[in-house]
């Protein structure tokens, strides 16, 4: 099964903050931060990856990893808000109040996926909750040269 996209950035976060298994080479710094924030992105939230192809930049509060909310931003505006759950904690009874976009957006589709194997930087089982600010087909020309490869698609 292809997986999305987005599991690099979380790789790459998960490595610039130790959350990497002990005994890991030292983490690499983070991208450079641009000198103007992007409009709506939290204070706190820093840069943690370069262009994502599908996806944009990602931005969190490297506290919040790999939870979230992850921030994606392309051309310096909101494109999405993502956050991640355990399968542990939905089955268990999971809670999160106050899910809503960003202060002067509005969420134009909602992906859920299921990660049954997690992924880099939460290798456990967890579903992905992307809601997304642009369509889909606006979706599909984020970043047409970005990491990994541009011929990789998100599952749908």
């Amino acid at each position: 099964m292809m997986r999305t996209i987005h599991v690099f950035a979380i790789a790459l976060a998960s490595l610039m903050f130790g959350m990497v298994s002990a005994g890991a080479a030292a983490p690499p710094p983070l991208p450079p931060q641009p000198k103007v924030r992007p409009v709506g992105i939290p204070a706190d939230a820093l840069l943690v990856s370069p262009c994502i192809a599908t996806m944009g930049e990602h931005w969190a509060n490297p506290r919040n990893l790999p939870i979230g909310p992850i921030y994606g931003v392309w051309h310096g505006k909101p494109v999405f808000t993502e956050i991640m759950v355990s399968l542990k904690d939905l089955n268990r009874g999971f809670s999160r109040m106050n899910i809503r976009a960003l202060p002067g957006y509005a969420i134009d589709h909602v992906d859920f996926e299921f990660e049954p194997l997690g992924h880099e930087g939460f290798p456990i089982p967890h579903y992905d909750v992307h809601a997304y600010y642009i369509s889909p087909a606006a979706q599909s020309k984020i970043c047409p040269n970005g990491i990994p490869d541009p011929a990789m698609k998100p599952s749908m």
